[in-house]
């Protein structure tokens, strides 16, 4: 029996990755990009968010034998550090020890991953290759190639790992279709943290760097050679009035006075205009697939904003998600897609709504005294009884639960942990005004008349018991 045919659109991290895997199923794949070959590339500063590669990633790769590949050109980043305008910094721990996230360039991501899609015999690569339309019934696309003008190729599948402005998705929406878009008021720039005087790194690198200031905030990821990419988020207004350099050194002498000497005065006036600020988009559509031969994964499907660090685990996720789902399906992928499509996108719209969620607290929440105290009890409690409370942050870094399981098993959790504060002060108040008895006996909250301690006791034990 002949090779079943693949056309992935988009050569990114995820488009690379589904190539492998497929290709290790046997599958014969053509592999499209508009770019050219980014392992020719020497450098991709200005238009690049660092990645905080974490264990979705991590374990999708690691299927192809590439977790270890990944791994050696990332630096660990165990905690946030905060850093006040006062020039304070306090470290906010991601998980517990042993769990952190690292920070990966994008470019070496996916050099690592197009490599590994190359050195498969039954993947050809098509480089400097426009997709200028698609047919989703045959299915086939046409291509604005420098080398061979325009063409087109067929096959027995296609799928969209073509980034958030998916021209296959595009051709989907044409049908009945559920498609959402939204551009936050924020835009990003990229700014960079050059190696001190003795060629080492100007800040501690096994951080996440992050100057909240409410409403925007800079954030900065070590890199190995070490220098550390900085990235500013900000309303579009208020880039907009940044004119001219003083401007910009004024700005970030008032917000950011600490970044000053790290960035260097004479490169922040320039640099800082090298490029315009860049838009941020979040999508969410529905389904993923259409008549069993043409499928979406990655931006193409749920492009959100960076600010759970997800994009990229999502889309390397996406990937295994089919895989397994291929497992169970003898690699039948016409069995395979509306199976994928049922069970993803629930999923992808979680993510979007997570990120925008963690963006508030990146640039805000950080700084907030109960936050802090949360993040403590929240930590606690996960150490004391792992099986029942897991945090926010840890489900999504730390683990493959899904994302729309995780927003229902915090509101969940939240709910538990707040009545649980809520008795425990109310309790230690009584305590205080009663002279440090013994509230907590049966005889003495009945001589007192309060039943609601008993009931909230019970409310605490019975989410406990649920979660």
């Amino acid at each position: 029996m002949a090779k079943k045919e693949v056309i992935i659109v988009g050569a990114g991290p995820v488009g690379c990755l589904h190539s492998c895997y497929l290709a290790k199923n046997g599958f014969q794949v053509n592999l499209f990009d508009a770019r050219d070959d980014i392992r020719k590339l020497t450098g991709a500063w200005g238009r690049s968010i660092n990645l905080a590669v974490s264990k979705r990633a991590l374990a999708s790769a690691d299927h192809v034998g590439l977790k270890e590949k990944i791994e050696a050109v990332g630096v660990p980043l165990h905690s946030r550090m905060i850093h006040l305008r006062d020039g304070t910094c306090y470290p906010v721990q991601y998980g517990k020890d042993g769990q952190h996230l690292l920070s990966v360039g994008r470019k070496e991501l996916n050099q690592i991953l197009l490599q590994a899609a190359s050195e498969f015999p039954n993947v050809k690569l098509n480089f400097k290759s426009k997709m200028t339309s698609c047919n989703l019934e045959t299915p086939s696309a046409t291509f604005q190639s420098e080398e061979k003008g325009q063409f087109t190729a067929e096959a027995d599948y296609m799928f969209g790992c073509d980034g958030a402005y998916s021209g296959v998705r595009k051709q989907m929406m044409r049908g009945i279709y559920d498609y959402q878009q939204e551009y936050i008021p924020h835009g990003y720039k990229e700014l960079f943290f050059p190696a001190n005087k003795e060629g080492k790194y100007c800040l501690e690198p096994n951080y996440l760097h992050i100057w909240p200031r409410h409403d925007f905030m800079l954030m900065a990821m070590a890199n190995l050679d070490p220098s550390f990419t900085v990235t500013l988020f900000m309303p579009f207004a208020t880039f907009n009035k940044l004119k001219n350099g003083n401007d910009v050194y004024n700005f970030f002498k008032e917000v950011f006075p600490d970044t000053i000497d790290l960035i260097g005065e004479k490169e922040l006036r320039e640099s800082f205009f090298e490029l315009p600020a860049l838009p941020l988009i979040n999508v969410k559509c529905s389904p993923y697939h259409y008549k069993n031969k043409v499928g979406l994964l990655g931006d193409a499907a749920h492009a959100t904003v960076p600010f759970f660090g997800q994009g990229v685990n999502a889309g390397l996720e996406d990937v295994l998600v089919f895989e397994e789902i291929m497992m169970k399906n003898n690699c039948i992928i016409d069995d395979v897609l509306p199976i994928y499509s049922e069970m993803r996108p629930k999923d992808g719209h979680a993510l979007v709504d997570l990120s925008v969620q963690n963006y508030v607290e990146m640039r805000s929440s950080v700084t907030s005294p109960w936050f802090l105290f949360r993040k403590k009890v929240d930590n606690l409690l996960h150490f004391l009884v792992p099986s029942l409370l897991v945090p926010r942050y840890t489900m999504v870094s730390f683990t493959r639960t899904r994302y729309h399981e995780v927003i229902e098993k915090t509101a969940k959790q939240n709910k538990a942990i707040n009545v649980g504060i809520g008795v425990s002060a109310f309790v230690f108040l009584l305590g205080s005004i009663y002279g440090g008895k013994k509230l907590v006996e049966k005889d003495v909250l009945q001589s007192l008349n309060i039943p609601n301690i008993n009931r909230g006791v019970q409310t605490v034990l019975s989410h406990l018991n649920v979660l």
